[in-house]
């Protein structure tokens, strides 16, 4: 190769490294002129706060001095005094009232409530069975439902304890106490289980608050739970009296009860598992009125109860 050829072909390679030289600086100047965007922010939405549930206010009880002149009112008009307790034990916000609660009456029948408490509760324990045969004696007679006994007259204790509950038979239950211990044996029970202020059987006294005390304890399973509930209930649901506190609930309600009744004294004290706003204990004592007119006051004010339940 000539000298001049190879001088030139040396001088366009160095133009052709100038050129691109040239090129790359003026891109870097470029992009050194370029402006910077600024860099944006993304906003991080904040957590949410966790809901608040929305608690509804309490519905306040309502007042029971409605109930109570009503309570005194049916009364009056009916030429007697009562006693009166009332025990919810369901719905919102239960709460107790009585009316002359605490004041003495004749129990009348009403002592075989705790009587068959304690049946049930020692047969559905063990400690006494349904199958148990009691037999007569004559100082157990009393008129009542039954005119069946005599000299060698054995009955299961099932059967007297069905004939006290269902009939409120008076010489079952004696063959019943006596066959138990008596009286003593009887009224320490009942002191046992609320009745604080009453002497059953001898000389056989009570109070409404005392019978609710009773029902209160058995219907929260402390005299013997579910199994003495399942053997006492039957018996004092749909009985040979149900002109009482019964009478004055809607027809269909369930009403466990014990009624007593002498002379001028007429009591019911019963267990309304279903009522409008849950269970209730309402017991009823009143003298000074019996017979029909008695049972009549009793189904007025458990009737007056029943309306004050279903308000709260």
């Amino acid at each position: 190769m000539g000298p001049v050829l190879k001088g030139g072909l040396v001088a366009a390679v160095l133009g052709a490294v100038c050129l691109l030289s040239g090129v790359w600086v003026a891109l870097e100047t470029s992009a050194a002129a370029a402006p910077r965007l600024p860099a944006v922010a993304v906003p991080v939405p904040a957590p949410a706060a966790p809901a608040v549930p929305v608690v509804p206010a309490a519905v306040p009880h309502p007042s029971f001095d409605g109930l109570q002149a009503s309570v005194v009112q049916l009364a009056r008009a009916a030429g007697g005094t009562g006693g009166v307790s009332v025990v919810e034990l369901d719905g919102p916000g239960p709460q107790s009232w009585s009316y002359q609660g605490d004041r003495q009456f004749v129990a009348a029948s009403t002592y075989k409530l705790p009587l068959l408490m304690q049946e049930a509760q020692n047969v559905t324990a063990g400690q006494r069975h349904g199958t148990d045969s009691l037999c007569y004696e004559d100082g157990d007679w009393e008129d009542g439902w039954y005119s069946d006994y005599a000299d060698g007259t054995c009955l299961s204790r099932a059967q007297l304890d069905h004939r006290v509950g269902h009939d409120s038979d008076n010489t079952a239950a004696h063959i019943l106490i006596r066959v138990d211990g008596g009286g003593d044996v009887l009224n320490q029970y009942a002191s046992a289980h609320g009745a604080q202020s009453s002497a059953f059987y001898t000389p056989n006294d009570t109070t409404a608050n005392d019978l609710a005390r009773l029902w209160v304890n058995e219907a929260t399973g402390k005299a013997g739970g579910r199994a003495a509930q399942q053997y006492l209930y039957p018996m004092l649901t749909h009985t040979s009296f149900e002109q009482g506190i019964p009478a004055g609930v809607p027809g269909g309600t369930t009403v466990i009860h014990k009624i007593g009744g002498l002379d001028d004294v007429i009591n019911d004290a019963a267990l309304v598992p279903q009522g409008p706003r849950g269970a209730y204990v309402l017991v009823v004592c009143t003298e000074g009125v019996g017979g029909d007119a008695g049972w009549k006051l009793i189904a007025d004010i458990s009737h007056a109860v029943w309306q004050f339940e279903a308000s709260r």
